[in-house]
């Protein structure tokens, strides 16, 4: 019996490596490069989640994103969206419960947009466990942040997508089936897969990691890394082997988007952007990217 060949990859790029951008400006970008979506961080700049009037200002946004034939995902990464002062504050873990609330008011925010733009999941991960704190505190608070977020995920029909990030709490693939198995695997519960963090962490390789994580896929973000050092670097710059990165994402099912993650460089965004689809659309051999 024959079986379906692997599905091309549906390529994004993160406005978070687009911040001296316009957003118009950048989803134009993206969409005369040939990228298919976008991962779309709502931040000060862009769709600011804390302004006023949201809903006038995604359907806008919505529009635009139909006029270019691109879709999204939602990312929640800004770094000082919450607090001028505290970068990733306040997060789902702090001890101040008025600060995990505003973190997951945010949150839910995220996913109310997300469903206004159509996009395929939303995007989030734990924050750092705060000094003093120990893990059995910080796994509670975790849990307790996120239950509003699925609900609010399971009732717009978009699925949450927990990314395991390097110095975190949930830092690793185990950590996600550990949150996943605390909360009795609700069905919105899904997977941000980092690539990167694969190389700086993860025992497997990032093909195997990919293999591994493939049923809780929601929600893929690429770039290069080296082994130990949480850098995210333009293609070529690490220690990835990306043909059998791509070749598993391809055999996986996964049907969201794969979205290039460089938020240290948007000092050179347009340029980066063109280099990446390039090599990701046409993969050059390891450490030589198209220039």
């Amino acid at each position: 019996m024959s079986t379906a060949p692997p599905s091309p990859l549906r390529l994004g790029y993160g406005t978070n490596g687009l911040t001296d951008l316009r957003l118009d400006d950048a989803l134009g970008l993206l969409a005369d490069l040939g990228y298919d979506g976008v991962g779309l961080t709502l931040d000060h700049m862009h769709l600011d989640p804390l302004a006023p009037d949201l809903p006038a200002r995604t359907a806008r946004v919505a529009r635009r994103l139909g006029e270019l034939g691109l879709t999204a995902t939602v990312e929640t990464g800004a770094r000082y969206v919450l607090d001028p002062r505290r970068k990733h504050g306040p997060s789902l873990l702090d001890p101040d419960p008025d600060g995990r609330a505003a973190r997951t008011a945010l949150l839910v925010t995220a996913v109310r947009t997300a469903a206004d733009l159509g996009a395929h999941a939303v995007h989030c991960f734990s924050g750092i466990t705060p000094p003093g704190t120990d893990p059995g505190t910080a796994w509670k608070r975790l849990e307790e942040a996120l239950w509003p977020v699925v609900d609010a995920a399971a009732a717009a029909g978009v699925p949450l997508a927990v990314e395991p990030e390097p110095g975190h709490l949930l830092a690793t693939l185990d950590d996600f089936h550990h949150l996943r198995t605390v909360m009795g695997n609700p069905a919105p519960l899904g997977l941000t897969l980092d690539i990167g963090h694969c190389q700086c962490l993860e025992p497997a390789s990032p093909a195997d990691c990919v293999r591994a994580a493939a049923p809780w896929l929601r929600h893929v973000q690429i770039e290069d890394m080296r082994r130990g050092v949480h850098e995210h670097l333009p293609f070529g710059d690490g220690e990835i082997d990306f043909p059998p990165v791509l070749d598993a994402l391809a055999e996986s099912g996964y049907q969201g988007l794969t979205v290039v993650e460089l938020p240290r460089h948007s000092h050179a965004g347009p340029e980066l952007a063109r280099r990446s689809i390039e090599f990701l659309r046409a993969p050059a051999p390891k450490g030589a990217p198209d220039a």
